[in-house]
């Protein structure tokens, strides 16, 4: 069975402590980008509130899988700290194969979604989300 464009290119992972935001940034990447690229996002806390979710995170990563690896934009430093938390949670195999890129989660996603979506490396995705500014 061959992959399709999707499952060949890095996928992105959007973490906000809004799940608005979360949203309205995938909705900005999906409209840009269209589907060539493995995307989930996730905001609010477990109780619906502004903050983050080691589980909602950990799911956004399985969703936005790729064997290419996943580049994950945060919006404050409570994200980063539960996304690398989620990070360390994966399998020691996939773990290596993502990366929080230090970039602006709205500019920074649509780079990196754009830069994935021409097959780039999980290295080239977070480069493109951080010269975004």
């Amino acid at each position: 069975m061959s992959a399709t464009g999707a499952e060949r290119n890095v996928g992105v992972v959007i973490v906000s402590h809004s799940p608005h935001v979360a949203r309205g940034a995938a909705d900005m990447v999906r409209q840009m980008v269209g589907e060539s690229v493995p995307l989930a996002s996730c905001g609010g806390d477990s109780a619906g509130g502004l903050g983050t979710d080691v589980g909602a995170i950990s799911a956004a990563i399985e969703a936005a899988w790729s064997e290419q690896g996943v580049a994950v934009l945060v919006d404050l430093g409570g994200a980063e700290m539960n996304a690398e938390m989620a990070i360390e949670m994966l399998g020691e195999s996939r773990r290596g194969r993502v990366t929080i890129c230090n970039a602006a989660i709205v500019e920074g996603a649509v780079m990196a979604a754009t830069e994935a979506s021409m097959g780039s490396a999980l290295a080239d995705v977070c480069a493109a989300a951080e010269d975004a500014l």
